[in-house]
């Protein structure tokens, strides 16, 4: 017994089990990407046209991306109190937009909507903060792999909810905000604890392990997948949605047990002297430091502490080392991504938001306009493995920049955008495949170039500001371009039959041109967004043709 427990003690603190934990907390974390099914409910209710409701997603979007605070407190504040203020702000936010849309207290006004859904939007920043950004430093030479299954169960995270809110309330998709208010909130509290940085070791297993929980979250997508196309010709009864979300429930906790199994194989080695943690001496020796070098290098970091930050921001160190906050934020890299995120993320999360009323103005019925999202959602997820397991792996083995695979990416969204611009039969189903898997794939890549380029010293902050773009973008190409569109042609609509907009309490567009214009207007801009990116292939091809992880190797005494 006593044995039992000391290895449940050391299984719960180790660097799997907080995988696992972090897989969780992740899976919770994307409950923005289900605006696109909730929002015609607080349309319907609160009497919104769609500039306004698209306002609203401005705001949403504003709180998903904007993540300084959650950085600059995760510099100063340990892991498990960045994860407990995200928790607060979710069930907040979320909480108060329930109360909002089934009029449990007044009719709120427009910029406190707009208040409700920044603050529980936010909170994701912080799981995100606290999950990823300890996972990539526990795992440095596998962070492509990490990034891309930490955002791959945040693209799953929309049809997971799905799965979970048709199986507890049923068809009512007012519950469905309620849900994403209480459910998240509880996997950060419950798992604060377990997920903090520990010291790397030696374990040439670590890629195959991730493949293992690449399986499975592979077989969760398609179970997802196949569950959302039975849903289109079977009517489901409350007891079938309960137990599809059974087998959700026990797919997501199957990397629990491979957490449990690498945790259990670390025990025994130690115990056997075989695998021992990468300790300092172990660095010195196999660098050969002497004392005096040591000494030397200490003085040379104490001196660069002590000069001010500002003194620093023309001195850039190489591509590769640790840039201090203000160096990477002023660095001509920074700017290009900030650019093809602006265009990239801007446009995908336009299309996302708008997608329940894309479906509406081509005639679907509701049932398949869910199917829709959580298409989006289950395709995310594989655009988000995909770009972390191949782009890592053509990086390794070709040495191919990681932005090149952003410009391939950027290119997919374009047809994407364009089969909604001009849909034909079944096209906005496959323009819903593209979209989830490009809008998915952008996330990991960016977070990953950001971490290669500036180093992981203040990855907590710069991988926050990386995506500030996108709110940018999606308040441009969202608010002021496709809500301003879209409400021109149902203004149209409304002439033809001489009414005027105050004669309607929903403004609602029917047909093809309702977004024909918006869309094509996303994919230029898209297209504009690739063509940027690929300068940073050229500036940056040279850096990512060396051992970009070499000094990761040295340090840890990994080979």
């Amino acid at each position: 017994m006593g044995d039992a427990c000391k290895f449940a003690l050391h299984a719960v603190d180790g660097r799997w089990f907080s995988v696992f934990a972090s897989f969780l907390i992740m899976a919770g974390a994307g409950a923005t990407y289900l605006f696109g099914t909730y929002s015609k409910d607080i349309k319907a209710t609160l009497g919104y046209d769609q500039t306004t409701l698209n306002l609203l997603g401005f705001f949403k979007d504003l709180g998903a991306n904007v993540g300084v605070l959650s950085g600059l407190l995760a510099e100063v504040t340990p892991t498990w109190f960045v994860l407990v203020v995200g928790s607060a702000m979710n069930f907040a936010g979320y909480f108060m937009i329930w109360m909002s849309v089934t009029q449990r207290i007044a009719k709120p006004a427009v910029w406190q909507m707009c208040l409700y859904i920044c603050i529980g939007a936010n909170s994701q920043n912080f799981a995100n903060t606290g999950a990823l950004v300890t996972c990539v430093k526990n795992f440095p030479e596998s962070r492509g792999v990490m990034l891309g299954m930490l955002k791959g169960f945040v693209g799953l995270s929309g049809a997971i909810f799905t799965q979970f809110y048709l199986a507890i309330y049923g068809t009512d998709s007012k519950s469905l905000i309620l849900l994403i208010g209480w459910l998240p909130a509880a996997l950060s509290v419950i798992f604060a604890y377990t997920v903090r940085e520990r010291k790397p070791e030696r374990q040439p297993n670590e890629l195959k392990v991730f493949y293992q929980f690449l399986i499975v979250s592979i077989i969760l997508a398609l179970f997802l997948m196949a569950v959302n196309i039975v849903e289109k010709v079977v009517d489901f009864s409350k007891a079938a949605y309960a137990g599809s979300a059974t087998v959700v429930c026990v797919m997501l906790f199957i990397p629990l047990i491979i957490a449990i199994k690498e945790d259990w194989i670390q025990w025994n080695l130690k115990h056997q002297e075989g695998m021992k943690p990468a300790a300092e001496a172990t660095a010195e020796k196999k660098l050969d430091i002497t004392p005096e070098v040591k000494s030397e290098i200490s003085k040379e970091q104490e001196e660069k502490v002590q000069k001010s930050c500002f003194l620093t921001i023309c001195n850039k160190p190489p591509r590769g080392e640790d840039y201090t906050i203000l160096q990477a934020l002023l660095s001509i890299d920074m700017l290009i991504l900030f650019a093809a995120t602006f265009c990239g993320l801007g446009a995908s999360l336009t299309a996302v938001d708008n997608l329940g009323q894309i479906g509406e103005s081509l005639g679907y019925p509701t049932k398949t306009i869910k199917s829709f999202v959580s298409l989006v959602s289950i395709w995310n997820f594989f655009g988000r493995v995909f770009a972390g397991f191949v782009s890592e792996s053509l990086l390794v083995r070709y040495k191919m920049p990681r932005p090149l695979m952003m410009t391939f990416v950027l290119l997919l969204a374009c047809v994407g955008y364009l089969l909604i611009a001009f849909p034909f039969s079944g096209s906005v189903y496959v323009a819903s495949v593209i979209t989830g898997f490009s809008f998915g794939a952008q996330l990991p890549l960016l977070f990953a170039i950001i971490s290669e380029l500036f180093g992981l010293k203040y990855y907590s902050t710069l991988f926050n500001c990386g995506q500030l773009a996108s709110p940018l973008g999606s308040y441009i190409l969202n608010v002021k371009v496709t809500g301003l569109l879209y409400d021109n042609e149902a203004v149209k609509e409304l002439a033809k039959k001489g009414l005027d907009r105050s004669a309607v309490k929903e403004l609602v567009c029917i047909g093809v041109q309702c977004f024909r214009l918006p869309f094509i207007v996303l994919s230029a801009v898209t297209f504009f967004g690739a063509l940027i990116s690929l300068i940073l292939v050229m500036r940056t091809r040279k850096f990512y043709s060396s051992d970009i992880y070499k000094k990761f190797r040295e340090i840890h005494g990994v080979k």
